[in-house]
């Protein structure tokens, strides 16, 4: 079988982010993130200016060619900033329309295939944030179908999916898919309960500590991010 070609448009972005990078930096980067996956070396703010800047340039007339141009560069990144740029094309404004439960497909492969916080937590609190605001019944189905998921980043992602709902976040819903990793040892799930809880108490302090306190099996950690930003009483 031949291999599979890089797309035009991820050797573009690698041109432009391996000319921009630093080797001192990409070491740094990766032994922070723990991954045998290399760096560029290339900071937020200019690895942004750059997909900014490529992106600007590739035609998305409908949202076919959307994920596929969304899969080709994740799925032929050798550098981690090359998955940063796939994600940064889900957030195109042009994309906007292609948030739809056709999306979410693309999404489950990269939070599963990525398997770590940078990519995942991106997805889950904006990607799926949005598809839930734009089909609410499809994807409430969906993120409690992934909650009781094995795999624990498709769980973390359900947990946290509403972190930027404020006002108009199913408790319920967050509930429902907070309770299969209640017990769970999991320091990933742990600490995505606590953010989860954390972000709506900015809304509801009084509700979250309810919370808290009528679920004495919640971790240590995920009390303490919890009630990190609820005054003492």
């Amino acid at each position: 079988m031949a291999a599979r070609k890089d797309s035009k448009l991820l050797l573009t972005l690698r041109r432009e982010l391996r000319a921009a990078g630093d080797p001192a930096r990409a070491r740094g980067a990766q032994a922070y993130m723990k991954t045998t996956m290399a760096f560029h070396g290339v900071a937020a703010v200019p690895m942004r200016a750059i997909c900014k800047r490529v992106l600007a340039g590739v035609a998305l007339p409908d949202a076919a060619t959307w994920r596929r141009e969304v899969l080709a560069v994740f799925r032929g990144a050798r550098f981690r900033e090359e998955w940063y740029a796939a994600v940064e094309l889900c957030a195109d404004k042009r994309a906007r329309p292609f948030q739809t439960m056709d999306a979410l497909p693309i999404y489950e492969e990269m939070i599963t295939s990525s398997a770590w916080w940078d990519v995942v937590d991106a997805l889950a609190t904006h990607r799926l944030c949005d598809l839930l605001r734009n089909e609410p019944r499809p994807m409430k189905k969906a993120m409690l179908a992934w909650s009781k998921s094995p795999d624990m980043w498709k769980a973390r992602s359900a947990i946290l999916c509403q972190n930027r709902q404020k006002e108009q976040t199913d408790l319920p819903l967050l509930y429902a898919c907070i309770a299969p990793s209640l017990g769970s040892r999991e320091f990933f799930l742990r600490k995505a309960i606590g953010w989860a809880l954390r972000s709506y108490a900015w809304t509801d302090p009084r509700e979250v500590t309810r919370y808290v306190a009528a679920h004495p099996e919640l971790s240590g950690l995920s009390v303490r991010e919890a009630l990190k930003n609820v005054p003492v009483r």
